[in-house]
């Protein structure tokens, strides 16, 4: 599998996602400029964390309009594989790729620190072999990750189990004080209705390696590959 990291001006997670594809999932990855146009022929695309273009406008607002994500929303479009983090996610959502927003943390404070997650369906290839009702710790780190969308469009992800991961406490609960941002419903992350667009706030990247004495996050990657592989045959 040949993935393709894109490195906006203000990127500050790229180097911990291709170091955990690359080292500890095995797979090839290319560093794609935001000023490029071309994916190289990759099988799936990263929008990594961090503050592209200084999160100025606001977070993911300017770099929806990088010369890249023209052909990310093409590749996107056309059935290829997306997968944004943190800032990823926010840029994801400017381009309209995945339904919602992400607004201002309801603490109006950046906030860094391990929460909880747990899968809300096995029925995207993010989330395909993680366990029901498993607590996973994955770090977060953003001022603005409160998921927000409306009635109907709220409807539409359970509906359709467009709806990834929830935040919830070490035991797998999904309650009101378990959620640090006040996103809606508790909602980590979510995906299109194809499925092949996937948008979360966490980090997993940042909890794959034995050395940060946390591997939760691998088992998203872990789920992610697996799925494609079987899709693919």
């Amino acid at each position: 599998m040949k993935f393709g990291v894109v490195i906006f001006p203000g990127s500050n997670c790229d180097q911990d996602m291709i170091y955990t594809l690359r080292n500890i999932m095995k797979q090839e990855v290319v560093e794609l400029w935001h000023k490029d146009t071309d994916l190289q022929g990759v099988d799936f695309v990263v929008l990594p964390g961090g503050f592209s273009y200084g999160d100025y406008l606001r977070s993911g607002a300017i770099a929806r309009f990088s010369p890249i994500m023209e052909k990310v929303i093409e590749f996107a479009r056309e059935g290829g594989f997306v997968l944004g983090i943190c800032n990823g996610f926010q840029v994801l959502c400017e381009t309209g790729l995945l339904p919602g927003a992400l607004l201002h943390n309801n603490t109006q404070t950046f906030i860094c620190k391990n929460v909880y997650l747990t899968p809300a369906n096995n029925e995207n290839a993010l989330n395909a072999d993680l366990e029901m009702e498993k607590a996973y710790k994955i770090p977060i780190a953003h001022g603005e990750g409160r998921y927000y969308a409306d009635e109907s469009t709220i409807a539409e992800l359970e509906a359709n189990d467009q709806i990834l991961f929830y935040y919830c406490n070490e035991n797998a609960q999904v309650d009101e004080t378990s959620n640090p941002n006040g996103s809606i419903m508790n909602i980590a992350g979510v995906t299109n209705k194809q499925r092949n667009v996937f948008g979360m706030m966490p980090h997993p990247e940042r909890a794959a390696d034995e050395n940060l004495g946390n591997i939760d996050g691998k088992a998203f990657f872990e789920s992610l590959l697996n799925s494609l592989v079987e899709a693919q045959h």
